[in-house]
């Protein structure tokens, strides 16, 4: 049997072999060996801290403290520096070292913020790992100029029949939802971002100092209808530092503005602004600004006309993109006399009231229609909505003014009494439920047959129904015209007439009639 000679390194070799692994373990654990600006602590509580040092920072600077959390230099005074911290404040103690970073708070965008529930540091919050996006861009953004905008020319279709013919938004506008709580708010907002899946937006949706079980929900509707495909959610919780919830809409803008600077059509929601303007005034408070009307700072006008500015249609030199904002705001107890609201109101381009009082009537969406206003969709609206609700908003107003008047026990002369059966049947076509979105064609048949008195003799509470089978029907039917009305057609008398037909044959027979009221009577 031959023995196997099994040669041995040599003692050189081992060595060689043994100080490169070192060199190569040192190479990556080498220290970092850059000059930084140091300062320490003064002061730290309630979401703020004074610093002292660092006399190079400059205004909004990220900072670095204690446990890699961060802050924004917010107070420049002479000898020490206003901070709201952007992490919880654990572990940063009065002494511990404060760093420069050199640059501005900033958010990743693109793509992949898609489908992704992160905070306005860019960071996750849907256990979905890290954020990989190759562009950041700072939160604060000087606003498009006069020059480098478009006049708003494309509609914003939200699918809700009362907002889309009477309060129409546009692309590039910014449209206030205000109202009391629980009347509806966040559902319009989200009920907007739902039906922008078949023309292609994308959309932001901005949760302010919510609470988190609110956002999950919002997020699992998103989901459950495919919505967060096209979707980036920036969350703050009612538990996160003012700071942060500060900066939530900013970052939600800047999301927002990298599609639209690459030419695309978006649509940002933020609710609700006034839990910013609630954690800006905590802030000021806290950081010792001179306090002015309830208490908050004098630039609160500023903080949010910077913010809404942004939201504009570029021209085609800049991209041609358009950003679309939805702000909401809370009233209290109906008061829209109120300092932010009424700040909010000047900014924007109209505004959406919902009002409780219709909402505990069962009237939803509870859109309040004379206290509604849009000072520029309408310019955008589809021509086919002019043709059909162009006075619906007026005669809707006369409408609830007569019914006010009628509870007296007043008695009315016939053409007063024909006025009110055809606005309850007006009111009755308006209701909508959350998720049951109309597409222009499906509202354009049922506002027509309502404002042509074709349902006059369906019973008030059989008129959904009857809508409803409109929807199925006139919709096959006459598949041609309302394709021919969604890309802008005006609607001819020629298209008028056969969707009449159509609407007449659908709702003759006698499932959507009441035979036994009889009533064959139409207003003059």
């Amino acid at each position: 049997m031959t023995d196997i000679a099994i040669e041995q390194p040599s003692l050189k070799d081992t060595l060689k072999a043994a100080s490169g692994e070192l060199g190569r373990v040192l190479e990556r654990q080498s220290p970092d060996l850059g000059v930084y600006e140091v300062g320490d602590v003064l002061r730290i509580g309630e979401g703020v801290a004074t610093v002292r040092g660092l006399p190079g920072v400059q205004a909004e600077e990220v900072l670095r403290f204690t446990g890699n959390r961060l802050g924004l230099a917010f107070n420049l005074d002479p000898r020490e520096i206003g901070v709201i911290m952007l992490d919880h404040e654990a572990g940063v103690e009065a002494g511990s070292p404060v760093r420069r970073t050199g640059r501005v708070m900033d958010v990743p965008v693109g793509e992949a913020l898609l489908g992704r529930v992160v905070d306005p540091m860019g960071r996750p919050r849907d256990g979905g790992g890290p954020v990989r996006a190759a562009v950041r861009y700072p939160l604060e953004r000087e606003a498009p100029g006069i020059m480098d905008r478009l006049p708003v020319t494309t509609p914003l279709q939200t699918g809700i029949k009362v907002v889309d013919a009477l309060v129409p938004v546009g692309r590039g506008q910014r449209e206030l939802i205000l109202g009391d709580r629980q009347t509806g708010k966040t559902a319009l907002a989200v009920a907007a971002i739902l039906n922008q899946r078949q023309y292609g937006l994308k959309c932001v949706y901005c949760a302010i100092a919510q609470r988190s079980s609110a956002v999950a929900q919002v997020v699992a509707q998103l989901r459950q209808r495919d919505a967060m495909e096209y979707t980036c959610v920036v969350a703050t919780t009612g538990d996160d530092p003012a700071g942060l919830q500060y900066a939530a809409p900013y970052a939600a803008t800047a999301i927002a503005e990298y599609f639209m600077h690459q030419g695309e059509d978006v649509l940002v929601v933020y609710d609700d602004l006034s839990g910013h303007a609630i954690a800006y005034r905590e802030l000021s408070l806290l950081l010792r600004r001179p306090p002015g009307r309830e208490a908050y700072p004098g630039d609160i006008f500023y903080i949010h006309s910077r913010l809404l500015e942004r939201a504009t249609h570029l021209d085609a030199a800049h991209g041609g993109g358009s950003l679309t904002a939805l702000p909401i705001i809370e009233t209290q107890a109906q008061n829209l006399s109120a300092f932010i609201p009424t700040n909010l109101i000047s900014i924007t381009d109209g505004q959406v009231y919902l009002s409780p009082r219709l909402f505990q009537q069962g009237i939803m969406p509870a859109v309040d229609v004379g206290r509604s206003v849009s000072r520029v969709g309408g310019k955008a609206q589809l021509p086919a909505y002019r043709s059909v609700a162009g006075d619906l908003k007026l005669s809707y107003s006369q409408f609830e003014e007569l019914e006010r008047f009628s509870r007296y026990g007043t008695r009315l002369e016939e053409e007063k009494q024909q006025m009110l059966e055809r606005g309850r049947r007006v009111r009755e076509i308006l209701k909508q439920g959350q998720f049951d979105l109309m597409t222009p064609g499906e509202q354009i048949i049922v506002l027509l047959a309502v404002t042509e008195g074709l349902m006059d003799d369906v019973a008030v509470e059989r008129v959904r129904d009857a809508a409803q089978t409109l929807r199925d029907e006139v919709k096959v039917k006459c598949a041609g015209i309302l394709e021919a009305i969604e890309q802008g057609e005006k609607l001819s008398e020629t298209f008028r007439s056969g969707l009449r037909q159509a609407i007449t044959e659908s709702i003759g027979g006698p499932a959507a009639r009441d035979d036994a009221s009889g009533d064959d009577r139409k207003p003059q």
